[in-house]
């Protein structure tokens, strides 16, 4: 029987997303098979050294008077057109934009067929009432092919002003032909770019137009190339994080790990790293803490100074972080790191997320939840003065809160988690930011669309 695959260590997986190794490679499979060389191996030693997997290739198309012009060319004229230009060396290593092409959807397969496939379609839509009253202001200067507008773009030089003309094509009864004929042409134009197509509203002013192709164009689209979740969430105490936790775990399979825990299992499993811990535990309040204290239940033992050194913490955290789940299936951690030492040793460590939620809960919202909860001693039950109070009142009797949750010491915990965070904040420059003041649910939806999303490119190049 073969072995099983084994994962790769850490710091190969780690180098490969980092390189960008799994997108390098999707990238220059898609380009083989559309392009199908007669030598595989030479084209991807060219590809590999034109360095253009980032250039962008972007349509923008839009009805009539949305500032193209149009000639009527055959299809497949205008294809080998379009590809003649593309091919040159500027627009393989810059990119290209395509104004107004293609027009239908044999158009599109045309583009395609010839092995130009635009990673981004930007698609203008306005009222065609607006594009009709746009295209009846439209002037033109018969010396230099300049199109200008009565409103939008007159010229400044009288002398281009007295030699504008109307277009010869400016009639609205010829604009609703145009109209009808582009709107008649379009869903097939859809239908093969949905993937990789955003309407944008062109009736707004055009620096708000610009700014919102801006941002589409610069965005990357969901890769198909192996993704290996490695998930940290950050916050003050209170702010939900291992309620997220669990759920982002249940739903996506990875494993959820709080440090504060794993610490307990190992003193509770006598493992030798556990004998080193449970001195400091034994000698008062447990783990990381002051520095971290979010996930350990520790009963009504009073507060001690000790605090578990981090070379012993980053011990036991990279042993479960490297385990064969972890490194398949992926995690969530919180509860480490608490400062910008800690996140500097888990980056030594060859462990580093690549999602990064950073909390955010007033302080007002952390007190009213931490210091109402209380604990039946029975049942171990957990309850909430105001929003989950003891059903009945033999059991609101024997409740007691847990000493961390007084008041003092919720202060303590909050205001070293805001002495620390900036730094941590600026350390992982990628992190994303979570009002923890919504519903459950809300939140989760919100991480998960940052999950399943890529990352915006480090590095773009100007259009």
């Amino acid at each position: 029987m073969a072995a099983p695959a084994r994962p790769w260590p850490p710091p190969v997986g780690a180098y490969a997303e980092e390189r960008e190794l799994f997108r390098l490679l999707q990238n220059m499979l898609e380009e083989l098979l559309i392009h199908k060389p007669d030598d595989p191996i030479q084209y991807m030693i060219n590809h590999l050294k034109q360095n253009n997997d980032d250039a962008p290739r972007i349509c923008v198309l839009g009805p009539p008077a949305s500032g193209k012009t149009t000639v009527k060319i055959p299809n497949a004229l205008w294809a080998n057109l379009i590809q003649e230009r593309l091919s040159n060396v500027d627009c393989i290593k810059q990119g290209w934009i395509l104004e107004g092409f293609p027009e239908n959807q044999e158009q599109a397969w045309m583009l395609q067929s010839s092995g130009i496939i635009p990673r981004h379609v930007v698609v203008l839509y306005a009222p065609d009432t607006v594009l009709i009253e746009r295209n009846s202001g439209k002037r033109l200067d018969p010396f230099t092919a300049e199109v200008y507008h009565t409103t939008f773009d007159w010229p400044s030089d009288p002398l281009i002003q007295q030699r504008l003309v109307k277009p010869e094509d400016l009639s609205e009864q010829e604009m609703s032909k145009k109209l009808l004929e582009y709107h008649r042409n379009f869903p097939g134009v859809f239908q093969i770019y949905q993937k990789v197509l955003k309407s944008i509203n062109a009736d707004q002013p055009s620096m708000d137009v610009l700014s919102q192709v801006l941002t589409y164009v610069q965005t990357r689209h969901r890769s198909a190339a192996p993704f290996t979740p490695r998930i940290l969430f950050c916050g003050p105490p209170g702010s939900g994080k291992s309620l997220q936790a669990a759920l982002i775990a249940q739903k996506y399979s990875v494993v959820n790990i709080c440090c504060g825990q794993l610490l307990k299992e190992a003193v509770a499993d006598k493992t030798k790293l556990g004998e080193l811990i449970k001195p400091y535990i034994d000698n008062g309040y447990p783990a990381l803490y002051w520095r971290a204290a979010s996930c350990l239940n520790i009963g009504e033992r009073p507060f001690g100074s000790s605090i578990v050194p981090d070379n012993l913490v980053m011990k036991i955290l990279a042993e479960r972080l490297n385990a064969v789940d972890c490194m398949t299936n992926g995690w969530v951690l919180y509860g480490f790191p608490r400062d910008i030492e800690q996140g500097e040793q888990l980056q030594k460590s060859h462990i580093i997320p690549n999602r990064v939620f950073f909390f955010n809960l007033s302080y007002e919202s952390i007190m009213e939840r931490l210091s109402q909860r209380r604990i039946d001693p029975v049942t171990g039950e957990r309850y909430h003065m105001t929003f989950r109070p003891a059903p009945a009142p033999e059991i609101q009797v024997r409740l007691r809160q847990n000493p961390k949750d007084k008041e003092e010491n919720i202060e303590k915990r909050v205001e070293t988690y805001y002495r620390n965070v900036k730094e941590l904040e600026d350390f992982y420059q990628d992190a994303f930011y979570v009002n923890a003041d919504q519903d459950p649910h809300v939140i989760s939806e919100f991480i998960e669309s940052c999950i399943i999303k890529p990352l915006p490119c480090k590095k773009l190049k100007s259009l």
